[in-house]
């Protein structure tokens, strides 16, 4: 009797099965020994072809556990940068001008290189030029208030002036009749007296309220002088935010556009803050580093002073080599990622002069060295359950093997326990692998 898996494998192949008889039948009654050779052929074919489910075939891959050195690195996606730069900022003084967003209407191409001085982007300028224009306007008005001011205050003093002159020369009169009474009636005498005192009483009077109102000229010319200094200022600042907004390269080199908080790069319509000024970057290219974000799986496996393996995707064969200088401790969430990433910063130690910022990198970080362990291809270890095994080869059979793993890589497993050097195991599952004997690490001990 077949096994009931067998069976299962032939079951379709039943009604076929029967015609052949048939046929055979048939055939066995004219040439008796050709129908006995072909028949027992046959039958040996299908005993062959459908009990190979617990045994190896020519189509199955089969791989020998390796010896040697492991090693455990971490795959990323890095961009490069520069490792100092000189920022192309806007306006610095647009804040003290109320202005808090503006818009670029105008910047040249990223990658070209400049001179010092040399034009590289250039502002929306209507709200500043409004501004200006306003300021223009109120500090004329000032000049000519200040101006009326001034001429209010010489009128009032020269009045003042005059009228103390005339009290000097009352009191004087007063005093020269007070002289010639001298031989009237005391009555009269008197009375020369009293006007004299109210005469000199008039002018010392006259001299305070003379000091006073110079205080109060001085006064009023000082607050309208000092709206007038303020609006002066103001409008400096305006003709200084205003030739700001022509934004020019503070020294030679390659113009880079900034990036906003978003990672998009500023570009023709961006708008840029008052608080973060800056519109494109100047780069040192003779020291580049790359940017990348690890996931927080694999940060823990981060450290600095990793050595680190790059490759451009510009030009794949032109190998560089760096090492880890930062590791952020504080994970963050990137645009179009689904979990929290860690920026990573690696140093490029090679200096060429077509390495470029915002260039694609592949980083390969060493993590760790392992020398002589067994190792597997991750394609030959399954998992059901909490078991993780193999699929073994045992003389012509075919066996599931619990292993126990250790330290991996994209490509491959370090194996602590389960397989040796010499054990031939298979990258995909057999047929039937539910029918596989299942040999634990607990019961092979």
């Amino acid at each position: 009797m077949l096994r009931p898996s067998l069976f299962s494998r032939i079951q379709p192949f039943i009604p076929k099965i029967k015609s052949v008889g048939t046929a055979m039948y048939v055939l066995m009654k004219r040439r008796p020994i050709v129908t006995y050779t072909a028949a027992g052929l046959i039958f040996i074919t299908f005993i062959w072809y459908f009990s190979a489910g617990g045994t190896t075939t020519k189509s199955d891959v089969l791989v020998s556990p390796a010896k040697g050195q492991f090693l455990v690195t971490v795959t990323t996606t890095g961009e490069l940068q520069a490792k100092s730069s000189i920022n192309i900022m806007g306006s610095e003084n647009a804040r003290a001008a109320g202005i808090w967003q503006m818009k670029l209407t105008n910047i040249i191409p990223e990658g070209t290189v400049v001179k010092k001085g040399d034009f590289v982007a250039e502002l929306d300028k209507s709200e500043i030029t409004n501004r200006l224009k306003e300021s223009q306007l109120s500090l004329q008005k000032l000049e000519a208030q200040f101006t009326q001011t001034k001429l209010d205050s010489t009128l009032t003093l020269s009045q003042a002036r005059d009228e103390l002159v005339n009290l000097f020369y009352a009191q004087e009169e007063k005093r020269i009749v007070v002289d010639q009474s001298a031989y009237e009636a005391p009555a009269m005498r008197r009375q020369a007296e009293i006007d004299y005192e109210r005469a000199k009483r008039n002018y010392e009077q006259a001299k305070k309220n003379y000091v006073t109102k110079t205080q109060q000229s001085i006064a009023k010319m000082q607050a309208v002088e000092a709206d007038l200094m303020k609006e002066r200022q103001r409008m400096e600042t305006y003709v200084k935010t205003t030739n700001e907004f022509t934004i020019k390269a503070p020294a030679d080199g390659m113009v880079i556009y900034a990036r906003e908080w978003n990672g998009k790069k500023r570009v023709v319509g961006s708008t840029i803050n008052s608080w973060d000024p800056v519109v494109a970057t100047l780069p040192d290219l003779r020291e580049m580093e790359s940017i990348t974000y690890v996931n927080e799986v694999d940060i823990q496996k981060i450290s600095v002073g990793q050595k680190v393996k790059l490759k451009l995707d510009a030009d794949p064969n032109k190998p560089l080599t760096g090492s880890v200088t930062t590791v952020a401790n504080i994970g963050e969430q990137r645009p179009n990622a689904d979990s929290k990433v860690f920026e990573v910063k690696i140093r490029v130690q090679e200096s060429d002069t077509t390495l470029r910022p915002a260039m694609t990198t592949a980083n390969e970080i060493l993590v760790a060295k392992l020398d002589d362990v067994f190792s597997i291809p991750l394609e030959s270890v399954h998992t059901e359950g909490t078991v993780t095994f193999v699929y073994k080869k045992n003389g012509g059979d075919v066996i599931k093997q619990e292993v126990k793993l250790g330290a991996m890589n994209d490509n491959a497993t370090v194996v602590l326990d389960g397989v040796t050097e010499k054990d031939e195991l298979l990258l995909s599952s057999p047929a039937e692998p539910k029918e596989l004997k299942t040999v634990m690490l607990t019961a092979s001990k």
